[in-house]
């Protein structure tokens, strides 16, 4: 589980291909301070499970259907990410509930700075405008944001400097890919609601 608060800005070192899926290494001397085999981090709000660490690197293999659901396929040697690593047991929920399972892409659509932050325009999959609601959570690209406008086929999102510093969502340009994960809350609701009225139970 995660709290859609990045730890660190890191970089793809390299990636192979292992036919329909893909073996990534990644640079990030912080989330893999202590990292080992098997441990989870969050890769632009994808979790990957660690091959290997060493040297403030890590390796994480990528399957196919991962490829195809989230952004990652669209990387490349040298790419900036958001990097982080799970909640600790008893630590502080900074964002909320995230669990690094992507829901979908979206992308960015248009920028308009202000003074002190910027206001970012993210077309919004049909499949999932039913769990956007303004003022209420979402994860862009593995950062844990507030919802300012809530759209049938668009949302907007401020950002502070910090943010805009710190994450790969200062360098999105309009036209970029970006991986979202909507409030799992919403979805269990929505599950709950149907099978108490005779809905899909599967």
């Amino acid at each position: 589980m995660f709290t859609g608060i990045v730890e660190e800005l890191g970089e793809v070192a390299a990636i192979e291909t292992l036919g329909d899926a893909s073996r990534f290494r990644l640079r990030g001397s912080q989330v893999t301070e202590g990292a080992k085999h098997g441990d989870s981090i969050a890769v632009n709000g994808v979790c990957l499970t660690v091959v290997v660490s060493g040297d403030g690197e890590f390796t994480a293999d990528v399957m196919d259907e991962t490829l195809k659901r989230s952004s990652l396929g669209a990387l490349q040697v040298g790419s900036r990410v958001n990097l982080e690593r799970p909640m600790a047991v008893g630590g502080r929920l900074g964002g909320h509930i995230v669990q690094g399972h992507v829901d979908g892409t979206g992308t960015v659509l248009a920028r308009t700075p202000s003074e002190n932050w910027e206001i970012v325009k993210i077309a919004l999959p049909d499949d999932l405008s039913r769990y956007v609601v303004e003022k209420g959570s979402i994860t862009v690209d593995g950062v844990s944001l507030t919802v300012v406008e809530a759209a049938a086929d668009y949302f907007t999102i401020s950002l502070i400097p910090t943010t805009l510093a710190l994450t790969t969502l200062g360098i999105k340009q309009p036209g970029d890919p970006v991986n979202l994960e909507v409030d799992v809350i919403a979805k269990y609701v929505e599950r709950l609601l149907g099978a108490g009225h005779g809905g899909n139970r599967k």
